[in-house]
This record gives C-alpha cells, sequence and structure tokens, in this order.
C-alpha cells in the first residue's frame, strides 16, 4: 500500500464531515456511556497491569461475555466514570492482546448474542 504523507496537524485532518480530534472525541463518549452501562463488569486504572502509565491518560475497559475490550482514555473523563459506579483498579488486568479489529469482533459478537 503506498502512503501519502502531508505534515499538518493529523487532528485536524477531516474527511468532510469530522476531524480525526471530533472522531477520537465520540468515541471516548461513546466508550465511558458504555462503561457506565456496564458499571459492574467494567474497570479503570491508572496503571497498566506492569506498572506503566501514559502521561494524560488511563486504561478502561469492560470484560464482556464475548472477551476483553479496552481503550486508553483522557483523564478529563476519569471522575465522570468513578461517579457511576466504575471500579478504580490499582493495576489494570493483565492484556490479553486484544486489537482493534478484536474489540470490534467481540462487541459484535456480543450485541447480537
Amino acid at each position: 500500500m503506498n502512503n501519502l504523507v502531508i505534515p499538518c496537524e493529523i487532528g485536524k485532518v477531516s474527511d468532510g464531515y469530522h476531524t480525526f480530534d471530533e472522531l477520537y472525541e465520540h468515541r471516548h463518549v461513546l466508550f465511558l456511556s458504555l462503561m457506565v452501562v456496564r458499571s459492574g463488569s467494567a474497570w479503570l486504572s491508572r496503571l497498566h497491569d506492569d506498572g506503566s502509565s501514559l502521561d494524560g491518560w488511563f486504561v478502561a475497559g469492560i470484560k464482556l461475555p464475548t472477551g476483553d475490550i479496552s481503550y486508553h482514555l483522557p483523564n478529563r473523563f476519569w471522575d465522570i466514570a468513578r461517579r457511576h459506579g466504575v471500579r478504580e483498579l490499582e493495576y489494570a488486568p493483565k492484556w490479553d492482546g486484544h486489537k482493534s479489529a478484536d474489540v470490534l469482533e467481540r462487541l459484535l459478537k456480543w450485541i447480537v448474542m
């Protein structure tokens, strides 16, 4: 596959409808909403299972019957998740290696169960 590299601020790139920044903000809020709805199986942690972290971000996940899903979320969403009963862990559960495609597959399988 050929790549076209144009120096620019990536978050401001648009498809004519949404910028990358807007789409990521939607993903953050949609995942936060799902965590609130599934608060009994959702978790958040400032630290990965090995004790590492990303400055300005926390890791959050949901244990679904079809497998774990997780994302990093900006710190500004931490208090919202906690306020709605999402369980805080000292360390995130060990990551099972799931990738973006796995998250989509696990979500879709869960929806049609």
